[in-house]
């Protein structure tokens, strides 16, 4: 076990590497000078060659491109992502105040989708083939074929429209204004949460159904156990493998699926100041972002693999 972390853990590091060295890369050779960008123009007044050599020279983009890389390597191991072009702030200071506005999105979303998931896969496939299997069913569907920005713009539409109950947008911090903090995160968790219940709730369904006709079930009930014992002591556990992965899929997906969230809402988190970042050409915050976003996805990746063993003590690793 000790040894299947170990590579697991130096495999991580790797793909985190590379995941900076290519983003690094791409970030260079895109169309667009940051230094042009910074100065800005006009239809009265083009910056010149002089001024835009002068910020180039500032900003460390005259160097070569071996050497920038090298300090972006040595940097990043020590977290240190520099300072953004735009603002000059450190990079490791806003990314983290970001992430931090993300993530109270993303895991109560997660948290919420995974248990109303779960119980209504439990409910559908203790209800095979009923009107309740149906009707579940149907609303998880609906949940899978609903973009985020669809389901996101309908609450819009009813609950800060319509019935003016919510704000449509915007952001309050959580231990200023409680109250505000809830009413703000309403409208964008909802259509989280709505996202991400239609695929547990399909794999729990699934698996479940898969469970019951096992031979190990029809011995239990032979032998007079009680159906909630059958269900819950044997064919939801063992039922939970694939659920885990799920869930552990969703966790890292959300990251990428905030992006139209956080726009329809105004959210100020990770996924806005990436796309600001990107049409700025900051390079900094780009690769720091990318970086972070990056060791999130190999960490879950990771510790859903070790989840594996705690759901299910006969899996053990070589």
């Amino acid at each position: 076990m000790t040894r299947y972390i170990a590579r697991r853990v130096l495999f991580s590091l790797v793909l985190v590497w590379a995941v900076g060295s290519l983003v690094f890369l791409f970030i260079h050779i895109l169309p667009g000078d940051p230094a042009q960008i910074i100065l800005g123009s006009s239809e009265t007044r083009q910056p010149t060659v002089e001024e835009v050599a002068r910020v180039r020279e500032r900003l460390g983009l005259d160097r070569p491109f071996l050497i920038q890389y090298g300090d972006f390597v040595a940097s990043a191991l020590t977290g240190d992502f520099g300072n953004s072009f735009v603002n000059n702030r450190p990079v490791s200071q806003d990314l983290g105040l970001r992430l931090g506005r993300t993530l109270q999105l993303i895991l109560p979303a997660v948290v919420l989708s995974a248990i109303i998931g779960i119980v209504l896969g439990v409910l559908a496939a203790k209800a095979r083939g009923g009107w309740a299997d149906t009707l579940i069913s149907a609303f998880g569907l609906l949940g899978l074929s609903l973009p985020g920005f669809v389901t996101g713009s309908l609450l819009v539409l009813v609950f800060a429209i319509q019935i003016s109950l919510l704000p449509s947008s915007g952001y309050a911090p959580p231990l200023e204004s409680p109250a505000e903090f809830l009413r703000y995160i309403a409208l964008p968790l909802a259509t989280l949460t709505l996202g991400g219940i239609g695929p547990v709730m399909r794999m729990t369904r699934m698996t479940m159904v898969e469970q019951s006709n096992q031979e190990y079930v029809r011995t239990a009930r032979a032998k007079g156990m009680s159906e909630r014992n059958v269900t819950y002591r044997h064919v939801l556990r063992n039922a939970m493998l694939p659920v885990v992965t799920v869930i552990g899929l969703q966790l890292g997906s959300r990251f990428a699926g905030t992006v139209l969230v956080e726009t329809i809402f105004n959210w100020p988190g990770i996924s806005s100041f990436l796309i600001g970042a990107v049409n700025n050409r900051d390079y900094p915050v780009v690769q720091g972002t990318m970086i972070v976003i990056a060791a999130i996805f190999v960490f879950i990746n990771l510790v859903t693999d070790l989840l594996y063993a705690v759901v299910d003590p006969r899996i053990h690793y070589a």
